[in-house]
């Protein structure tokens, strides 16, 4: 078990959250395939994660 080890997991709201490696994943979430070190993974999120509001407020607002 590499506890220095995440997943960045994504909702149906286009959320992203970092994981530990070793752990299940919970519901309502799922894998976008990046796993690596924290600040891997804390990079790959702010180059995706370029909008911060869910994704049901910005189809609202068009």
């Amino acid at each position: 078990m590499n506890e220095d080890q995440f997943k960045v997991l994504i909702n149906e709201e286009e959320q992203y959250s970092l994981w530990p490696s070793y752990l299940k994943i919970p519901g309502g979430w799922k894998d976008t395939g990046q796993e690596g070190s924290k600040e891997e993974c804390l990079k790959y999120v702010r180059e995706n994660w370029t909008d911060m509001r869910p994704l049901s407020l910005r189809k609202q607002m068009g």
